[in-house]
């Protein structure tokens, strides 16, 4: 990066962390804290709920993942409109009205303590677990600018936010947010408007949709019924829907955002503002990527788009045959482009017989690609058998600091820090007061001060923080960071949600019952899940059907076995 893009990036995150430690001054309990004295206004609420869904990972990986297999991502959040309206009728008034901190209390108040217990360790777990994996998207950025090793990049984002929440609270997360989605929403818009400028005079907005979409990249509406395609116009509505409900209802980092609503009304209001923009928001960010790979079609694209692997080989025995097929690859890039010219002018013509002939040549051309692509793989394995193959975090931060004009890459690279310190924040800091109100407080120290408590919602904090930053150093290993967070949700997810629903709707099933449903519900995802039987998305809906099915049957024998001792 240049010495401008560093100024930029370094004064939009000071800028974000001042901001948020003044906004923060003056917490004195885990009322402010946790739940920022339950004070924001309804457009504060909305834009922090969408900021701690919209990770790092979203900016890193969406536009990988469009331009790796297309628009069918989309999809997913399909269901997440639906389950906003859901959560306002139901989930919102109830937690506002018993005051809570945190989800989990209410099951107490519904069930048993045990039950609440159970519920707060699958979300830690969970949780925990996947905001390492937001620690290390960002990491990448860093690795891939500076040429170190990713651990070390790991380590520093890791502890620059942990810093950071540990001092702010839910009050400092909230107001950040509100900013730093303001300048996400610019800069993205700044970025589609950026890649189309880039593309040749003659090839508008238009043109690269089309050849994107003669290359199959186009396809966002799957409307076939099968359970193994992941992302089709059902999973999305049926089992996002549930995932979606579980996330905004049971996850405390959600939760916990709309909890600092000022009214019932401010709450609701944010959530239907996060479901009328996230679809419109993901579509354009997964659009940024079928654009770059249109850009890609005038231009010669990495064969492999993580430098610190192609650096690897490039210094190694295999160097020549790597060069060997990078020249193969620059001669095909060539003729691609002369047929991507045909295909433009057949389009503009509206000649298709020529338009057919040209896509079909183009999928060749593509075809072609991917088995070079393939020999280098094979290279980067016998160079480095632990190599990472799955590359499509880095491909929109390759091209961003490849083409982007000074200046600009500093302000791209920026938001993705924005968002990774955004949606950390939250989750080290639901992380904490779920172990503190739902753990510490209710099991350990049940007569602690105002500031004992929050002391410990500090000491936790760290905690977390500490041990989000060990998932970390592992992620590298997980392929799509996008897809390993929502594939670990699904894993969960489904369980609590059902719980959450016998809560509120189910009132003969008792908290015994529903306690040992929550658990062979759980064992059966995870078997199901490792045997790979369904997409995982289905997961979230078989999790909470089972809960409610074992529930039933749970709460029949168990009142059986109560009558036949009482006979006795």
């Amino acid at each position: 990066m240049s010495t401008i893009d560093w100024i930029v990036l370094f004064f939009t995150l000071l800028l974000i962390v001042a901001y948020g430690m003044y906004k923060s001054r003056g917490i004195k309990n885990i009322d402010g804290y946790i739940v920022g004295d339950r004070q924001l206004p309804w457009y504060n609420v909305g834009l922090s709920v969408m900021a701690t869904q919209a990770s790092a990972i979203t900016f890193l990986s969406a536009p990988g993942l469009a331009y790796s297999s297309g628009m069918s991502f989309v999809q997913f959040y399909f269901g997440l409109p639906i389950a906003m309206i859901v959560l306002c009728v139901t989930f919102v008034p109830i937690f506002h009205r018993l005051k809570v901190y945190t989800a989990y209390e209410f099951l107490e108040k519904r069930f048993n303590v045990q039950t609440r217990a159970l519920t707060a360790i699958l979300f830690l777990i969970q949780r925990g677990i996947s905001t390492g994996i937001t620690i290390f998207a960002p990491s990448i950025i860093l690795s891939s600018i500076l040429g170190l090793d990713v651990t070390y990049t790991t380590l520093i984002i890791g502890s620059i936010v942990i810093l950071y929440t540990v001092w702010g609270g839910t009050k400092a997360v909230s107001y950040t947010q509100l900013l730093q989605m303001g300048i996400i929403f610019t800069a993205l818009l700044a970025a589609g408007a950026t890649v189309v400028h880039l593309l040749p005079s003659d090839i508008g907005f238009k043109e690269a949709l089309h050849i994107a979409g003669k290359s199959g990249k186009t396809n966002a509406i799957d409307w076939s019924f099968d359970l193994s395609n992941e992302y089709t116009v059902w999973t999305g509505l049926i089992g996002g829907f549930f995932l979606q409900l579980s996330y905004f209802g049971t996850d405390q980092s959600q939760v916990g955002r709309y909890l600092t609503g000022s009214s019932v009304r401010d709450s609701r209001m944010g959530l239907l503002m996060n479901g009328l923009l996230k679809v419109p928001m993901q579509f354009c960010i997964l659009l940024i990527g079928i654009l770059v790979f249109a850009y890609y079609q005038f231009n010669t694209a990495p064969l492999f788009f993580n430098q610190v692997e192609v650096n690897k080989i490039e210094n190694s025995a295999y160097k020549e045959e790597y060069a060997e097929i990078m020249a193969r690859h620059e001669q095909l890039s060539e003729e691609k482009t002369l047929v991507v010219r045909q295909l433009t002018g057949a389009l503009k013509s509206d000649d298709q017989a020529k338009i057919d002939q040209s896509r079909v040549a183009l999928q060749a051309k593509n075809q072609q690609d991917k088995v070079l692509r393939k020999q280098v793989e094979e290279l980067l394995v016998k160079n480095d058998p632990t190599a990472e193959l799955n590359d499509n975090n880095y491909i929109f931060l390759s091209f961003v600091t490849s083409t982007f004009p000074k200046g600009f890459i500093g302000l791209l690279i920026a938001i993705i820090f924005l968002a990774s310190m955004g949606a950390t924040a939250s989750a080290i800091n639901s992380l904490s007061s779920t172990t503190v109100v739902d753990i510490y407080k209710r099991f350990v120290n049940k007569r602690a001060s105002d500031q004992g408590y929050l002391n410990a919602s500090r000491v936790f904090t760290l905690i977390w923080g500490l041990i989000t930053l060990g998932v970390a150093l592992y992620a590298s290993q997980l392929g799509n960071l996008l897809e390993a967070v929502n594939i670990l949700g699904s894993l969960f997810y489904g369980t609590i949600l059902g719980v959450f629903l016998v809560a509120f709707y189910v009132k003969q099933i008792g908290g015994k019952a529903v306690f040992w449903a929550a658990i062979i519900s759980e064992i059966l995802i995870f078997a199901l899940w490792w045997s790979d039987v369904m997409a995982y998305l289905w997961l979230n809906l078989v999790g909470c059907i089972c809960v409610i099915v074992f529930g039933f049957i749970l709460q029949q024998i168990f009142r059986t076995e109560v009558h036949a001792i009482e006979k006795q």
